[in-house]
């Protein structure tokens, strides 16, 4: 990590490739079985949003009286979010909007350039801004999930109240500590549990509905909305920011698709998710009819006393699986921005020998970990944490919708008449609950937007940074004939393999220069190799590479990888046939060239922008790390670049 990076720092992080090769990755395994994954991963935070979200509603900043008009209100705003935003943005839209199966932010984005064959500036700060957003949101899920599911011990009894924090700093430290060990085993129990707690939520919806059965019915009026917006219009409008909580996690629908596939997902939220959802906030809406001081936290007491602690235990057990599939979450972004080149490289760790999913980031892992522990430790409890959560959400929704506009007009070509009303619509709807979550900006809503500025900028820094970069380099390259034909004929040649990573696929790079220069021999065969990483998630060993023989023992290789895909070298190599040689491990070595950068004022970015791009260079993982390059065979030559 001390390192300085190299000019594989560029040829080694990645660039991304605008072919139009598309493969999509194999989703298999029974439907059933698709859909109870889909449930313990895709929902969980969708599925402990109940815990917090009339509670925020009805006792938040702005408190609504416990009135029929403002519970059905409220019911029916819920229950719309879900059929709007939910069911029809997300489930029969966006996730139509998939990257040959691939969903999320990122993916979007790699499908637009690649089918455009560009790249649109604010386009491209659209999905950067999204997935800024993301990280944020990362940070607030476990937070507030966690710690929302321990403070039932207050229902329980009071004397439980001063250890809230500190049990759930123990419970949130423990999962980001276990995170090493890889969730392949436990995964597996996320369905089943996940299953459980959308039956209990579900049945203790039903057992209280009975006390006021209107409820079933009458809230489904969107009528009611219109009478809750009459009744008091500021607060009502107000009220949306916290309204917003019940739909948290949403973007996890399309974001997860490619490990579940459409259809499991779809089902998965009919069948199980949204009704078990539906049915509980209809049980808390009839217990507060019934009861309206139960609004102090209407999730846990719809259990008799008797049931109190194992729903907390259930419902602590279903938060820290949300936040587990937020962390996942986390560390497959990180990924892909990684290769798509957004971010400079981390140190991954594949935690399972099956799973390619699998993966633990612990760079990333342990700032996620500081930073929920800090916002536990300062806002102390859910409710001061909310109004952050909603804005992080909001505004990763309204980015979506933004992007899909490429999708539908520029890339399916749908005719504006017949789908602008509908994205129209869902972007009034996106701004009408972005504009309720600002309002809240000086009560923790600005955490959201500080944490996306600053991710925003270093993503977006390094982004700029690696281009200017690599033209400095390709400006400097000098043309691979003119060396081929003048330096390599009358060089020595010594027996074996030298591989020379370069980011361009012209020119030579700077390590072959230098290492003529100063070892004045060249190897039998030199293979100028450049990684390349394509707007597809994965490229099947067949297309993997693309090999052109130079003349005089020299060629030119390109290997190909998907965003999804790991980039180990010496297992591409192993496919690589017609240059003359297997690549054997004893007999090939690999040159990279490790570039000091100089911060300078010419035109480019400004100086405090290189600066950073600088520091984060020198903090990126190493190349023969990044592409699994053994260490006793990498030879590392390097030089001062300014841009």
């Amino acid at each position: 990590m001390d390192r300085v990076a190299s000019a594989n720092a560029i040829s080694a992080t990645p660039s991304l490739d605008s072919d139009d090769e598309s493969h999509a990755p194999a989703i298999g395994g029974p439907l059933a079985g698709l859909m109870l994954g889909a449930t313990g991963v895709v929902f969980g935070d969708i599925g402990t949003s109940p815990l917090y979200a009339i509670q925020a509603i009805m006792t938040g900043e702005h408190p609504l009286p416990i009135d029929i008009i403002n519970i059905y209100g409220v019911i029916s705003l819920i229950f719309w979010s879900m059929i709007v935003v939910v069911t029809f943005k997300y489930v029969f839209v966006v996730m139509r909007c998939d990257n040959h199966g691939e969903g999320g932010s990122l993916a979007l984005l790699a499908l637009i350039n690649r089918t455009l064959g560009k790249r649109i500036g604010w386009l491209m700060a659209c999905g950067l801004l999204a997935t800024a957003l993301f990280y944020a949101d990362s940070m607030l899920t476990p937070a507030i999930s966690v710690i929302s599911a321990v403070e039932g011990l207050d229902v329980v009894s009071t004397a439980f109240h001063p250890f809230i924090v500190p049990i759930a700093l123990v419970i949130l430290i423990g999962l980001f500590a276990l995170q090493n060990r890889g969730t392949d085993r436990v995964g597996k129990l996320f369905g089943p549990v996940m299953l459980f707690y959308f039956v209990c939520i579900a049945a203790l919806g039903i057992a209280n509905i009975a006390r006021h059965p209107a409820v079933l019915w009458q809230p489904l009026n969107p009528l009611y909305i219109v009478t809750f917006f009459r009744a008091h219009p500021l607060v009502s409008f107000l009220s949306l920011s916290a309204v917003v909580y019940a739909i948290t996690g949403v973007e996890a629908l399309y974001a997860d698709m490619g490990h579940f596939g459409r259809r499991a997902i779809t089902l998965a939220w009919l069948l199980i998710a949204m009704p078990a959802l539906v049915l509980n906030y209809m049980g808390q809406a009839a217990l507060l009819i019934a009861n309206p001081k139960a609004a102090a936290n209407p999730f846990f007491l719809l259990a008799p006393k008797e049931l109190l602690i194992p729903l907390v235990a259930l419902a602590t057990l279903a938060t820290v699986i949300a936040s587990q599939a937020v962390i996942s979450g986390a560390f497959s972004v990180t990924q892909q921005a990684m290769q798509l080149g957004y971010m400079p490289r981390f140190k991954i760790r594949h935690t399972s020998s099956h799973a390619a999913g699998q993966i633990y980031v612990p760079a990333i892992n342990w700032l996620l970990a500081v930073m929920v522990a800090g916002l536990v430790v300062s806002f102390k409890a859910s409710a001061a944490m909310l109004p952050a959560y909603g804005l992080a959400v909001v505004g990763t929704m309204l980015i979506t919708t933004a992007m899909q506009y490429f999708v539908i007009f520029r890339i399916w070509k749908v005719p504006i008449y017949l789908s602008g009303f509908g994205l129209v619509f869902f972007t009034l709807v996106d701004c009408t609950y972005l504009a309720a979550g600002l309002s809240k900006f000086f009560e923790g809503a600005w955490f959201p937007v500080l944490v996306g500025l600053v991710i925003f900028t270093l993503l977006l820094t390094w982004h700029d940074g690696r281009k200017l970069l690599r033209i400095k380099l390709e400006d400097a390259a000098l043309p691979a004939e003119v060396f081929i034909n003048s330096s390599a004929a009358s060089a020595v040649r010594t027996p074996g393999t030298a591989v020379f990573l370069t980011a361009t696929e012209e020119g030579v790079p700077s390590a072959l220069l230098h290492n003529l220069k100063h070892n004045h021999v060249l190897h039998e065969t030199v293979v100028l190799l450049t990684v390349k990483i394509l707007g597809v998630p994965t490229v099947p060993d067949e297309e993997r590479y693309r090999i052109t023989a130079l003349g005089k023992g020299f060629y030119r290789l390109r290997l190909r990888f998907g965003f999804m895909q790991e980039t180990s070298i010496p297992e591409a190599l192993k496919l690589v046939t017609g240059c003359g040689t297997d690549f054997s491990p004893m007999t090939t070595s690999y040159f990279l060239s490790r570039e000091t950068l100089l911060a300078s004022a010419n035109p480019g970015m400004a100086v405090w922008r290189e600066k950073i791009f600088a520091a984060m260079m020198r903090m990126a993982d190493s190349a023969m790390s990044f592409f699994r390059l053994p260490p006793n065979r990498v030879i590392e030559l390097g030089s001062q670049v300014e841009i």
